[in-house]
């Protein structure tokens, strides 16, 4: 069911679905209001002079004119989208342009102005006006000339989103919230229950209960997506046997490489084999469903194209810094799920390939402090949150990993800073952090 919904967002990313869902329902809302017309009088007095229209040709021009209006607006606002992710792309990556395609309003106003389109050819083919019949979708057409009411506030809407969705402290926020998201849920905390360490001994002890292993095998090429983690531990159960993942989602595979060994002590045939070889999602490109550290590499670069000599922006690098010092202060208060996982009957079942609080560190700070040599203000404020970083943490282990960090980027201080006062702030900073680890 996980995987299903999983392919379900997976497709509701891309930027045809809802556009031809939208198409389809003005489809079906055009030939249901003509019938409703058909079956149905409506009264001319009153208001209603005023709202149905009665006269055949003023029908054909409402339709002709708003049919017309609405395409030639659709026909902007895909040039619109297009400058927009071209931007994004040369700004901030091309990795960030699927983030701009999960916008819903970009996705309704297109399939809204197409629909619209298609909708009033749909009346407009049905309107009659002969000596021997005379039809007049007053309704339908009232329902055109509400639909244009409408497509014309979300255009107004639609500028402002791709005014505002462009901007770097915007898309730095809004990965920020994705970050923030996914860390109550890391993986695999979602794949049944954890069984505590203590409970377990070693590994080797364990897999030595076992007769036989197999190796699963990535079925092509690509990077791990997603681990259906409820249909994968009721697989292995079912064969009573326990499987250790040597892979995480964000890892790159090669078609045919061992990604998981089975242990178990039955034979099992090729299909059970392969049954569980398919509950690893393998794709193209990566994604954040179960991948932290791709929204956080998503951050990193960013800050690093930020830092490039073409682009020269340290204000945008010192936003990517604070967030990510957010998000390592979240990080350092949860308990991260243990790899070993259970199954109902507390029987352990898979060990997973996790990633602890350094990895995440390593993730958000490695890059931009390469690339931060030359300047100052980044460097110093790489400082000053890991400074705030290690008066944040608890954990000895975390406060070392930290430590560790403040020392290369003292290091890139020292061989990149020219300035004696800017470099003696930089020391001035690091000692609380040093002093205390040593």
């Amino acid at each position: 069911m996980k995987k299903i919904m999983f392919y379900y967002h997976k497709i509701m990313a891309t930027f045809w679905f809802v556009p031809v869902l939208i198409i389809i329902l003005s489809i079906f809302i055009a030939i249901g209001l003509v019938t409703l017309d058909q079956v149905t009088t409506f009264s001319q007095d009153g208001l209603g002079k005023f709202f149905f229209v009665t006269n055949a040709d003023s029908a054909r021009s409402i339709l002709s004119t708003i049919s017309g209006a609405m395409i030639g607006v659709a026909g902007t606002v895909f040039s619109v989208t297009l400058v927009a992710l071209t931007l994004a792309s040369s700004q901030f990556g091309p990795r960030l342009i699927k983030n701009f395609m999960f916008v819903r309003l970009n996705q309704v106003v297109l399939g809204s102005y197409v629909a619209t389109y298609l909708y009033c050819l749909f009346v407009l083919s049905a309107v009659r006006e002969s000596d021997a019949y005379t039809f007049m979708p007053v309704l339908s057409i009232l329902f055109a000339i509400i639909a244009a009411l409408i497509n014309i506030i979300l255009l107004i809407l639609f500028i402002h989103t791709i005014a505002t969705s462009i901007q770097a402290d915007n898309v730095i926020s809004d990965i920020s919230e994705v970050i923030y998201k996914q860390a109550k849920s890391l993986y695999p905390m979602k794949i049944g229950e954890p069984l505590k360490d203590e409970r377990l001994g070693t590994v080797e002890h364990i897999v030595s209960k076992y007769g036989l292993k197999v190796g699963v095998n990535a079925s092509k090429s690509g990077y791990l997506q997603y681990v259906d983690g409820e249909s994968l531990l009721s697989k292995v159960r079912s064969d009573d046997a326990l499987l250790i993942l040597h892979v995480r989602p964000g890892d790159h595979l090669v078609e045919g490489v061992v990604i998981a060994t089975l242990y178990t002590n039955t034979k099992l045939d090729d299909e059970k084999i392969k049954g569980i070889g398919a509950q690893f999602v393998i794709g193209k490109t990566k994604v954040g469903d179960q991948d932290l550290e791709y929204s956080i590499h998503q951050m990193v670069e960013i800050a690093s194209r930020a830092l490039s000599p073409g682009v020269n922006d340290p204000y945008t690098a010192i936003t990517c810094i604070d967030n990510l010092t957010s998000t390592l202060c979240l990080l350092s208060t949860i308990d991260f799920p243990s790899k070993f996982r259970m199954d109902e009957e507390e029987q352990l079942r898979i060990v997973a390939n996790t990633t602890d609080f350094e990895g995440y560190v390593n993730a958000s700070f490695n890059q931009i402090r390469q690339f931060s040599a030359g300047s100052s203000a980044v460097i110093i404020r790489l400082m000053d949150s890991l400074l705030t970083l290690y008066d944040f943490v608890d954990d000895k282990a975390y406060k070392k990993i930290v430590a560790t960090h403040a020392k290369k980027v003292l290091n890139v201080g020292s061989q990149s800073m020219k300035e004696e006062l800017d470099f003696n702030d930089l020391q001035k900073r690091s000692r609380k952090i040093l002093l205390e680890t040593h």
